[in-house]
């Protein structure tokens, strides 16, 4: 490998279709890693290299192309653009020192690119913004800058200015110089300027600034991230893609680490080699690791051997024997690993959410024979994307899969056949509906009988704030209930709360453990884990549940003509939203929409509008239903309010 003083680890992201794939291929071109240029429309890209990515043109996985330019070693991960793989790209955040945001000439800010920049400020990750193909018609750079200014940040600096947009001829011109070879433009050295008390004191007493100390305070500002430089070109024609490669090392945080301390990392993506088994693509923080090394994951608390460290490029790797702090690579012999785990210390840096899985079905196998092998590919693909949330019922013979929207489905599909072989339909997506206790009161359960078993349990259940999830305390001590019994009973409460008497999972609310007692000679710690969800389903049955529904908030832009037209449609969908703001002969529309009725709102919208509108969302979270709305679903499994057919089960006494 290819001596390098720095590393720096690098998210490329975008809404779909903006090019950031295209990008990826110049760089790994450019920095002279491929011998020709990879193209998305041909299937030759080295990071989509996935059959169903090569097919379908787009990005299902995150991939790492690893490269040197100008001394500088660069991480660069490529992320998928489509919103049904946000959690492929809320993975990699944590991994990352810097991201560069890919945002289309022609569509501007488009649904998925407000949400990534609005994860990218809670995460405070130096951005660069780069404006992709600005050759093609409709590009319009001087509408374009101002939307960045009013919908993403005031902070937002061009580094360069574009001449003939929208034509074959488009040229691009710097405003600074990385060499000194020429002044900076007058307007951006001012906009830098007044961002550095010790510059702007400079500034006021008509002192010389030189370029050098204009660079070193732009680069203090994007660590910081008080500013936003924006670049521009076209992946396709490769314009401006040495400018862009030469900012990135330039400006870009490097990353950090000791090399000397304590192992300290996270796993971002896991992947399965037909020889090997796992791969986990590896973001060291802190620390060292070798070949024949042994990994802790605090999570699970196993330990592991390491058997290879690669730097991956797509389909590609090159055997490195070791990684060191500040570093990613892919790391073999990790049986049990899993994307998401933290590795020993793990850091500062936790996940993040950008999207919530909100549709819920059941996958069948087109031979029944084909069943265990379905169960197996599905826990396979779920160690490598977790938000698949896979509840297998085995006895039922059930498969049921969360899932973000109809492309991962589509893509799931194609890939249960590639790599398995398997033939596979699918129900009719539903919305998932949450339950929340419908006021308070006592769940209690003596389960001692048949013998051997004894544990009594009484809770207190009441209704929490919307939004705060579940909240549980004992009040009994360990002379009534020993700790490991306690720990029993903890450890279940959220299993006890997968299915309520509706059918749906359980949300804020409140469970205190007031009362109950164990037995010297009978109690065993599972008998707690089967009295816990009888004696929570007995008080909600009791009590009674309210149904909750996801909700989105939603912007919607468009002309100012069709004001009238989209408020109509979006008072059938039980929408509630603002005053509209109106500028320019174009509204701005914000407010809150179910997700059960706004699936297909996107389309519709496009269609109305003849594509001129624009439907931006984010999950909201959940709030009650309509009380004229029905959503319940069969419990699936037995029920513990089933109490004798629940107990016989539990002891595998039912088949």
């Amino acid at each position: 490998m290819e001596d390098y003083r720095e590393i720096i680890n690098i998210g490329i992201l975008a809404h779909v279709d903006a090019g950031k794939t295209s990008i990826t291929e110049q760089m790994l071109y450019k920095s002279g890693v491929t011998r020709s240029l990879g193209n998305v429309d041909k299937g030759t890209s080295q990071t989509d290299w996935l059959p169903v990515e090569r097919e379908r043109g787009i990005s299902v996985r995150a991939a790492s192309a690893s490269f040197v330019w100008n001394n500088t070693r660069v991480n660069l991960i490529d992320t998928p653009g489509h919103s049904d793989f946000a959690a492929e790209v809320e993975r990699v955040l944590p991994a990352l020192d810097a991201a560069i945001l890919v945002i289309s000439a022609v569509e501007g800010i488009q649904a998925q690119t407000d949400t990534l920049w609005q994860v990218l400020q809670k995460l405070q990750i130096p951005t660069i913004l780069f404006v992709n193909k600005i050759d093609r018609d409709g590009a319009d750079i001087e509408r374009l800058n101002e939307e960045l200014r009013l919908e993403l940040s005031a902070a937002i600096l061009p580094m360069q200015s574009v001449n003939h947009e929208g034509r074959p001829d488009v040229m691009i011109r710097p405003l600074l110089s990385l060499d000194g070879s020429f002044a900076a433009d007058q307007d951006l050295a001012e906009q830098i300027i007044s961002r550095d008390d010790e510059l702007l004191g400079l500034y006021m007493q008509e002192e010389t600034i030189t370029d050098k100390a204009i660079l070193t305070a732009l680069i203090k500002q994007l660590s910081g991230q008080q500013v936003f430089p924006l670049l521009y070109g076209s992946a396709k024609y490769d314009l401006g893609m040495f400018e862009l490669l030469d900012m990135m090392v330039y400006l870009m945080p490097k990353a950090g680490g000791n090399p000397h301390k304590a192992l300290s990392g996270i796993v971002f993506k896991v992947e399965h080699d037909k020889l090997i088994g796992r791969v986990a693509s590896v973001r060291l923080f802190d620390g060292s690791v070798s070949n024949r090394d042994s990994i802790f994951f605090p999570g699970r608390q196993l330990s592991e051997k390491v058997t290879q460290i690669r730097k991956l490029l797509g389909q590609k790797y090159e055997d490195v024997g070791e990684l060191h702090a500040g570093d990613i690579g892919a790391i073999c012999g990790l049986t049990a690993v899993r994307a998401g785990d933290i590795i020993g210390a793990g850091g500062d840096r936790g996940p993040i959410t950008i999207n919530t899985a909100l549709l819920t079905l059941q996958v069948h196998p087109a031979v029944q024979e084909d069943y265990p092998a379905l169960v197996s590919a599905l826990q396979q693909l779920g160690d490598e994307d977790p938000s698949l949330e896979l509840l297998w019922l085995k006895d039922e013979r059930a498969l049921h899969l969360r899932i973000m929207g109809l492309i991962q489905l589509e893509i799931l599909e194609a890939v249960l056949e590639e790599r398995f072989g398997l033939k596979v339909s699918f129900d009719e997506p539903v919305v998932i509906y949450k339950e929340t206790p419908a006021g308070k009161g006592e769940g209690f359960e003596a389960y001692t009988m048949p013998k051997p078993c004894w544990a009594v349990l009484r809770f207190l259940i009441e209704p929490g704030k919307r939004g705060s999830g579940v909240v549980y305390n004992s009040a009994v001590g360990v002379n009534a209930i020993a700790a490991k019994y306690q720990n029993e009973i903890e450890r279940t409460i959220p299993l006890a709360l997968r299915q309520g008497i509706q059918g749906w999972e359980l949300t804020d609310l409140k469970i205190t453990l007031i009362e109950g007692e164990d037995h010297v000679m009978h109690s065993r710690p599972g008998d707690f884990a089967i009295a816990t969800p009888m004696a929570i389903l007995s008080g909600l049955q009791q009590i009674g549940t309210t149904l909750l529904e996801p909700m989105l908030s939603f912007t919607i832009s468009a002309p100012e003509q069709m004001l009238g037209k989209i408020v109509g449609s979006l008072s059938k969908l039980r929408a509630s939203f603002e005053a509209p703001a109106i500028r320019e002969n174009k509204f701005t529309l914000t407010g809150i929409i179910p997700v059960a009725s706004s699936l297909d709102y996107a389309v519709k919208l496009s269609a109305l509008t003849g594509g001129k509108g624009k439907f931006v969302t984010r999950f909201a979270g959940y709030s009650e239903c309509e009380e004229n709305i029905d959503r319940s679903v069969p419990y699936r499994g037995i029920s513990p309010l089933d109490r004798s057919r629940y107990i016989l089960k539990a002891r595998k006494a039912l088949q």
